[in-house]
């Protein structure tokens, strides 16, 4: 459900972005809850990225406010910050369609890397860390013990000393994502997460990601094509089309609306489009509970990811 009052961890008001005489973003407004799953969800072009790239700091948006709100009440307005700003002070993390991780680099030192802030303060900027001061030491012991929490958690403990390059593609998205938790952010937002992954493999992803909502009490906006994803998990949906909101709600709500029958799935009748929703999600609601996916050797994949 949409955020209001206080619950909104999130709220976005009157967003637009042109780029000359394109309109990517026209007049968005929407919430985000706090320890809520929201999706954004459209056809491709719809300007989901874009709304991401307004929110991180990687454009700046032509007009409207972006609002971030921490339970002290403390509030960020995103679109007046750098984005290193909006990592470090406002606490956003952030992941991309494409992998983009340290590939020569282990598992571990991946995760050692996010928290590199932290441990430049420990060390008095490399002063006292030369001489490994206790401070220091405690620092770096704490940030190890931090790291293979979430290696644990993304079930790659046993991984944590390979290149991070030679994990299988699933297994690199998920260490994506347990390196942008490592930034201990309150709002976390995953551009299409689910890109290129098999059943199991999304099953994992959903899991991993209902850990963090529910263990970590943390809010989570997510852009993803894959339905089974976005009705399996999310609270909140928010629908785009051509850079402007068509529809906003529950995924009971979304998957009936005749606006995204229309220009998400691309068919007229509602009847017709209920079909397609359904087998977007049968996988999901068919499979028994407990029951593994065999794992089958995944086709060669290109170590940036896809697109």
């Amino acid at each position: 459900m949409a955020a209001s009052g206080q619950d909104a961890l999130l709220r976005v008001e009157h967003l637009s972005m042109r780029f000359g005489g394109l309109t990517a973003i026209g007049d968005l407004s929407f919430t985000a809850a706090r320890n809520d799953i929201t999706a954004i969800i459209g056809p491709n072009g719809a300007g989901k990225t874009t709304v991401f790239n307004c929110l991180t700091g990687f454009y700046k948006p032509t007009e409207g406010s972006v609002i971030l709100t921490h339970e002290d009440g403390k509030q960020f307005l995103l679109e007046r910050m750098d984005d290193f700003r909006i990592s470090q002070q406002a606490k956003v993390a952030r992941t991309f369609q494409n992998i983009r991780l340290f590939a020569g680099m282990t598992v571990l030192e991946n995760l050692m890397v996010a928290q590199h802030n932290t441990l430049m303060r420990a060390s008095g900027f490399t002063v006292t860390g030369i001489f490994n001061s206790p401070t220091y030491a405690r620092a770096n012991r704490e940030a190890i013990e931090f790291s293979e929490h979430w290696l644990e958690k993304a079930g790659l403990v046993d991984r944590a000393d390979d290149a991070a390059g030679e994990l299988p593609y699933g297994d690199q998205r998920r260490l994506e994502i347990a390196r942008a938790m490592c930034t201990k952010p309150v709002l976390l937002c995953l551009d299409e997460p689910a890109a290129g992954l098999n059943p199991r493999e999304s099953e994992d992803l959903n899991g991993l990601l209902l850990n963090i909502r529910n263990e970590q009490k943390i809010a989570i906006l997510l852009i993803e094509h894959d339905m089974s994803v976005v009705m399996g998990i999310s609270d909140h949906i928010v629908v785009l089309d051509y850079g402007v909101k068509i529809s906003d709600g529950s995924p009971a709500e979304i998957r009936s609306d005749p606006a995204v029958i229309r220009a998400y799935l691309g068919v007229e009748d509602e009847e017709e489009a209920e079909v397609v929703v359904e087998r977007a999600v049968a996988a999901v609601a068919k499979k028994p509970a407990g029951k593994k996916v065999a794992a089958k050797k995944p086709p060669a994949r290109k170590k940036g990811g896809r697109k």
